[in-house]
């Protein structure tokens, strides 16, 4: 099985290049699923180790275009987790308290504590996209934000978080249906907006933010991992394989007893 394209500091990536509908080498869905299966409970046993052993935490942040699959992907990778120790974040608009302090303020609350897996449901890297797009900020306060950014992943990095970086690479062609079936499917109307179809028209002013920040954002200790999603089966089993490759590499271990067990009765 092919992996996603891990991004490495100083070479530059262009979106254009990469096939969004790449298979990951899987080539059926049915194999896919029975390769996802493997690999979540793969998953759910580093998850414990890691809660067990306590000296990493996981930060696993998921980026995409409208309709990319952020949610599809956290709702078949994350859900057979343990919820006490994975929780999610989503970012949405930032509230007025939120709006009071620095961008990274809202970020950094809820990165996880050791033990634990947060997932952010887009992230900090909002604010050199949505931002730079409709021009909510100066060109040279998002442009700073790249150093901002790397810095603060660095530190994180540098504290036992672990960070794993996943753009869900969709096309323009496979928007258009996803947003479709939003309109055609009465079970999907509610997630349609007006609002979908006015980013849709931003599409490549949207690329080009993403281009900008995967190549000014990668670094030795938090690379971009850019996963091919069109086929949303070869999405889920790309993302749950760098999860537990990732908790695999960390050399997890069970702490030991505080007691010594051989000297304990239970009658």
């Amino acid at each position: 099985m092919k992996k996603s394209i891990v991004t490495r500091e100083g070479h530059r990536i262009r979106l254009r290049d990469l096939d969004p509908g790449d298979d990951a080498g899987l080539g059926t869905k049915a194999k896919a699923q029975a390769r996802l299966a493997e690999d979540l409970e793969r998953l759910r046993q580093l998850q414990l180790l890691l809660y067990a052993d306590n000296r990493y935490a996981l930060l696993v942040v998921i980026q995409a275009m409208d309709t990319g699959g952020k949610d599809g992907t956290i709702r078949h990778v994350m859900s057979g987790l343990n919820p006490v120790g994975c929780v999610v974040t989503s970012f949405k608009v930032p509230t007025p308290d939120e709006r009071q302090h620095d961008y990274l303020w809202r970020i950094h609350r809820a990165v996880p504590p050791r033990g634990v897996i947060g997932v952010f449901n887009r992230s900090h890297y909002e604010d050199v996209l949505v931002v730079r797009v409709h021009k909510l900020v100066k060109e040279k306060a998002w442009e700073r934000r790249y150093r901002e950014i790397n810095e603060f992943e660095r530190t994180l990095s540098q504290n036992g978080v672990e960070i794993l970086k996943f753009y869900l690479h969709i096309s323009k062609a496979e928007q258009a249906k996803r947003l479709r079936a939003r309109i055609e499917d009465k079970s999907k109307n509610w997630k349609f907006s007006e609002a979908d179809i006015a980013e849709r028209r931003l599409w490549g002013e949207y690329q080009e933010a993403y281009e900008d920040a995967i190549n000014e954002c990668t670094t030795s200790w938090a690379p971009w991992h850019i996963v091919p999603a069109n086929n949303k089966w070869a999405r889920d089993c790309i993302v749950a394989r760098a999860m537990a490759d990732r908790l695999e590499s960390l050399k997890l271990r069970y702490p030991k007893p505080s007691v010594d067990l051989s000297k304990i009765v239970i009658r």
